[in-house]
């Protein structure tokens, strides 16, 4: 079985490399006149950017548009947040989301993903991300936090809202972001208070979940009040699953797009996680991360006023030639790879772990399940808007077993 690219047509997960490496030309930090920000492109310079919270702040509150059902969910997302708060919610789930609970999901993820195949066991075709990338890891999340995982084609739902970008272009403006939020208001609302109700009912009648740990831990005797968690929450649920999902997808299309991979894989599984990770860095999630200057600041050659926005380009900086040789190879056996993917210092994504056990799971069950798998054609693929997520929305695939 082969695939069937259309001819002189390219993947637009192929495109947008080339879009970064453009960028590069103008040097390591660049301004964008049309979105009125400052694109850092470097790997050296990125990584400085993400380690420095005290000159670039992650709290762009004052820089966005703001809409009144989003102030709930900013008060728990530390994401956003910067020292003292980010270490307080930081420290939180650090204290439930420890390495020893990720290690124990192993063969949960297991057990759900033989589950998700055996629905589709006796079918040759199927969509990849309906069938496993998309429901493997939120039922893993919603187990995870005591939230029923029977509902997990609503949460599907908000974050194909949320991270759908259907009322984005490719280079969205501050206007089209408050268009955005407007649209999706109601989206929050809705799971805003669904969360609070998990929250309450989980404050009334703990169980052994991640939910109830959060609401009993404490950092300097100060606990999380319900309307903090449940922006804490929602991003777990939401945040938390997302990612693995666009990772399954752009692995599976990779390894399609590059012969031999696959195969290369299957006759030795060790090689997966360095697989896994090479994906991660030539197709990085969420491709860009923004940072508030707090102060006057020099930065690569530039001078740069406090309160100007800086975009981290964590896609162009894992193709740093300066850091990484051959950049933009695929090599699905790179070691050392310092790709920049889940970020840099404080904000560095605490889910990593579980996100890369989850990938390196299914991909080596459906190895096991199937002979073959392969994309038969291109035209059938739906992606996601590249303004928010790199991933694809639909993969269907074509299997063959042994």
């Amino acid at each position: 079985m082969t695939s069937r690219q259309p001819t002189g047509e390219r993947l637009l997960l192929e495109e947008l490399p080339d879009r970064w490496r453009g960028l590069r030309e103008d040097g390591p930090v660049r301004y964008d006149e049309k979105q009125g920000v400052w694109q850092v492109l470097d790997h050296e310079t990125v990584a400085t950017v993400l380690a420095d919270p005290a000159t670039y702040s992650s709290d762009l509150s004052a820089l966005t548009p703001t809409q009144s059902d989003f102030e709930t969910f900013r008060q728990g997302n530390f994401v956003g947040m910067d020292p003292p708060e980010h270490r307080k919610l930081r420290t939180l789930v650090s204290q439930a989301f420890t390495p020893r609970v990720v290690q124990g999901l192993g063969p949960r993820i297991e057990a759900v993903s033989a589950r998700l195949l055996d629905e589709v066991a006796d079918r040759d075709r199927f969509d990849l991300v309906d069938a496993l990338a998309y429901p493997l890891p939120i039922i893993v999340i919603a187990e995870l936090l005591g939230i029923p995982a029977e509902e997990h084609r609503l949460f599907q739902e908000w974050a194909s809202v949320l991270f759908g970008g259907d009322q984005l272009g490719e280079a969205p403006d501050m206007a089209d972001l408050e268009r955005a939020l407007e649209a999706i208001a109601p989206t929050v609302r809705e799971m805003n208070d669904y969360m609070l109700d998990h929250i309450r009912a989980r404050r009334a009648h703990p169980g052994d979940d991640l939910t109830s740990r959060l609401i009993a831990a404490e950092v300097d005797g100060v606990r999380l009040a319900d309307q903090e968690m449940v922006g804490f929450v929602a991003l777990l649920l939401v945040a938390g699953h997302i990612t693995t999902t666009a990772l399954l997808g752009n692995a599976v299309v990779t390894f399609d797009r590059h012969p031999g991979t696959d195969a290369a894989l299957r006759a030795d599984p060790a090689r997966i996680p360095a697989a896994v990770e090479e994906v991660l860095r030539w197709l990085p999630p969420f491709p860009e991360l923004g940072r508030r200057v707090t102060r006057p600041v020099t930065l690569g050659g530039h001078d740069l006023p406090a309160d100007a926005l800086v975009m981290a380009h964590l896609g162009a900086a894992n193709r740093d030639p300066a850091r990484f040789d051959t950049p933009d190879a695929f090599d699905a056996t790179r070691n050392p790879n310092p790709h920049l993917t889940f970020g840099h210092g404080i904000h560095f994504c605490f889910g990593a772990p579980l996100a890369r056990l989850e990938a390196r799971i299914a991909l080596r069950m459906l190895h096991e399940r199937f002979r073959t798998l392969v994309i038969p054609s291109y035209e059938d693929i739906a992606y996601q808007n590249p303004a928010v997520i790199i991933g694809v929305r639909h993969l269907p695939v074509e299997v063959g077993r042994p």
